[in-house]
This record gives structure tokens, sequence and C-alpha cells, in this order.
């Protein structure tokens, strides 16, 4: 079966969040432990399991799971956008037709050149998270490094506010003190100096120090500045090493992220 590695989130290569896309043949029913060994061997944030639903028709409806090195996840953004741009690209799905998938967090849809702004992003639409003020964690701002002006949480995830780009961008934390708060990931966050928001996403409990871009994080991090700026629509920048840059746009209940990807390469898995 052939197996890919996508840069998620990346105007060029070797950026944004590098993710492995698994086609599935029609008739293969992979088992749990297979799929997170194969997980654990491509040793990247996630790994994407697709295979279509319908193999008789010519719809865009597949079934999608994501795999850490260590679990599988609920919920994950680049690794879908990292999916949908390998079946558009390997010609499996036609460009004029979203990308459906069938996922533990329900239906969601991908569109190649749905945001006007730019023809060449794709857009994901996901359910948004509720966010909600929550007691800071003891020893919070020690495992961080810096201190908190707030917590929220978000759905499985701690949102955490610093004070401004500055403090997020130089945040040195302590990833043992992290992984024993129960959370999937530690997201935090402060207003950008040239976008809306900035972030940074750390899931040790999930084998990830740190994630270079989240797109799931991005729905709950969009209905959070959105209620602060006073918009809908906004740029984000998730700071880490391969940095990585998102638009976001607060639809009610539901949110459109949108961003690029690269295919690094391409192999025959045995």
């Amino acid at each position: 079966m052939k197996i890919y590695q996508v840069d998620a989130f990346a105007h060029k290569k070797f950026t944004g969040n590098p993710a492995a896309v698994c086609i599935l043949p029609d008739d293969f029913e992979p088992e749990e432990t297979w799929m997170q060994n194969l997980a654990a061997e491509m040793n990247l944030s996630e790994t994407a399991f697709v295979k279509t639903t319908e193999p008789s028709k010519s719809g865009g409806v597949y079934s999608l799971r994501w795999f850490t090195p260590l679990t599988e996840v609920n919920l994950c953004g680049h690794a879908t956008l990292a999916t949908a741009h390998i079946l558009w690209e390997e010609g499996l799905l036609a460009k004029d037709q979203p990308a459906l998938f069938e996922t533990k967090s329900g239906l969601l849809e991908v569109s190649l050149g749905g945001d006007k702004r730019f023809d060449d992003h794709m857009v994901m639409n996901f359910p948004a998270d509720d966010v909600t003020p929550c007691k800071e964690p003891v020893s919070l701002d020690m495992a961080l490094g810096c201190p908190v002006i707030s917590t929220h949480k978000a759905g499985q995830d701690l949102l955490v506010e610093v004070k401004n780009e500055q403090v997020v961008s130089s945040i040195t934390p302590s990833y043992q003190q992290l992984s024993i708060l129960s959370a999937r990931c530690i997201i935090v966050t402060a207003e950008g100096d040239n976008v809306d928001f900035v972030s940074r996403v750390f899931c040790p409990a999930c084998g990830i120090d740190e994630d270079p871009v989240t797109g799931s994080t991005h729905c709950s991090l969009t209905p959070f500045w959105a209620e602060r700026l006073g918009k809908t629509k906004m740029q984000a920048l998730q700071i880490s090493k391969r940095g990585g840059t998102l638009m976001v746009e607060l639809l009610g209940d539901r949110v459109n992220i949108s961003g690029q990807a690269i295919t690094i390469f391409k192999g025959e898995l045995y």
C-alpha cells in the first residue's frame, strides 16, 4: 500500500507540521495494534489512515483515523489537511469535489480553494470547542516557566493565556511536569504582534513534546480570540521551530481552518 509524508500548514518545504498518510486498500481491515505500531514507526506527531467507505461509488466519503506514536486521537487538523491534499494530488478525488471524512469527531469536510482569498488553500470545517474558565492547575506557571493570566478548559485541552507574543515565544517548559496534567494538550496563547493571535502547543502526554502546528487546537483558539478581538475572521501563527500560519473563521458552532500542504515523499509500504 502507499504511504506519504506531507508538510501541512506549510507554504514551503520543511515547514509546517509533517504528517504521514497511509492509504488503506478497500479489502484491508487493519487491527488497531498494527496502526499504532506503524504510527510509532513513522515517529511523527500524527499518522493518518484513510479508506473509502463507498468503493463502488464516485463520491468523496472516507473513513479517517489518526494515531500519535503513543495513542489514537479523536481529532487532528494537520493530518486531515495532509490526507485531503494527497487524495486530490494523487487523483483519487476530483479537485472540484470536497473530501468528506467519517471520524470519531463526526463528519468532517475539506474543500479545495474554498477560501476566496487563497485559491490554493484547503479549508477544513471542524466543530468549535466550548472554552470555559477553570482553576489554574497547581505549579502550572512553574511548569511553563512564565506567569499565567488565565486558564480555560477547551475540550480535552488546557488553554493558557499569557501576557504577549514574546512570552509565548520564549517559553522553555518542563515536559515532565506538563505530562502529569489531565489534558491532551497544553495550549499557550497571546494576542499577536503582526497576526491576530499566536500559540504554542505541548502534548507530552501523547508522546509529543511540542507539536509544530496544530489544527485541532484552533477549534478552541478561534472562539476564544473571536470573543476577545470582536472579529470572526483571523490570521493565526503557531510559533514553533518549523512554524505555521493558519487562516481561521468562526461560523457559529463550527470553525473553518485553512492552509496549504506540500508532499515531501511517497513510498511503498510492505
